[in-house]
């Protein structure tokens, strides 16, 4: 679903930068973006304010440019370039708003940049996953190193 979502969203940033070229505030975007958005029949809320805490206690409020499907932060800029500050903004909103997928989109560079955003927790099930994989991989290979007639050991399988 949210693939299938990320994609049109990623689609209207793309028609939004074809048309408007960089240049612009990222407000100007934005509402660009929302008309796109619209026309796509895409749900979705603007500058939707969330409470940020630490340790317990409210420290202020965060807006996201939008949300979509009440599951997906989109943050924009309109900077001739992403530097990792944009990508840690974008990373927090999504511990602040407890979803687990993001898109950064940059308007302000001379094409569309767009980085698909995972939230932490996502992060650490991927690089796990990722661990048993490699684990996995190694146990086969030592498990089916070929012989000297070309053949996997315990396999009829030509390599």
């Amino acid at each position: 679903m949210e693939k299938d979502i990320t994609y049109k969203i990623i689609v209207c940033a793309m028609k939004v930068h074809n048309t408007s070229g960089n240049g612009f505030q990222e407000v100007n975007y934005q509402r660009c973006l929302a008309i796109e958005l619209q026309k796509e029949g895409i749900d979705f809320q603007r500058e939707v304010e969330q409470e940020i805490y630490y340790e317990g206690h409210n420290v202020g409020t965060r807006r996201a440019d939008f949300i979509i499907d009440n599951s997906i932060v989109v943050e924009l800029k309109a900077v001739i370039k992403l530097e990792d500050v944009h990508l840690a903004q974008a990373k927090n909103y999504l511990t602040a708003y407890n979803f687990d997928i993001g898109l950064l989109i940059n308007f302000g560079a001379t094409s569309l940049e767009y980085k698909k955003v995972f939230h932490n927790r996502l992060s650490e099930q991927y690089k796990k996953s990722e661990a048993k994989f490699s684990e996995l991989k190694n146990d086969q290979n030592v498990n089916s190193t070929p012989n000297n007639t070309g053949y996997k050991n315990s396999e009829n399988s030509k390599i």
